[in-house]
């Protein structure tokens, strides 16, 4: 009897003047009911693969709909908003504390371990390119998220 992994992520974007725009993921993977047991490390890997493919998705869906509703036009002409960055990345206070060089180097060695793609992670939920934009407390809990699987709590990312 064939093994079901069922993956999915939904992301929601506040716009100005209480406005926002959805999207979801959903998909379920077939796989050999022996992988668990025998490749844990495969079954791993097939997990965040269906994972990382649902959050590319929801993130390309979501600049999509920003397109096509202009929501991109309302941005200063220097593309970012009145915080400094771009329109995908959720408000971040100006004087807030950026993200430790230590958090960073662990989020890329969790990544390579993890054979994620950081850099799609990042933009996907944060709508930046490198790990050192984060706040210290968005890579504090980004860190805690992706470790929680390796540590069999579950994954709930």
């Amino acid at each position: 009897m064939p093994l079901t992994l069922n993956v999915g992520i939904s992301k929601k974007l506040g716009l100005r003047d209480y406005s926002s725009l959805g999207a979801s993921c959903n998909v379920a993977v077939e796989l050999p009911s022996n992988l668990v047991f025998d490749d844990l490390e495969a079954f791993r890997r097939q997990a965040r693969q269906a994972f990382t493919a649902c959050s590319q998705a929801v993130g390309e869906e979501l600049a999509r709909q920003q397109a096509d509703q202009g929501h991109n036009n309302s941005l200063p002409s220097n593309g970012r908003n009145g915080n400094g960055h771009n329109g995908n990345a959720p408000a971040r206070r100006a004087n807030g504390r950026r993200a430790t060089a230590s958090q960073a180097r662990a989020l890329r060695a969790i990544a390579d371990r993890q054979q994620l793609d950081l850099a799609a992670e990042l933009r996907s939920r944060f709508g930046i390119d490198r790990p050192e934009d984060l706040s210290i407390t968005e890579a504090s809990r980004l860190i805690d998220e992706l470790k929680a699987p390796a540590n069999g709590n579950g994954g709930g990312r």
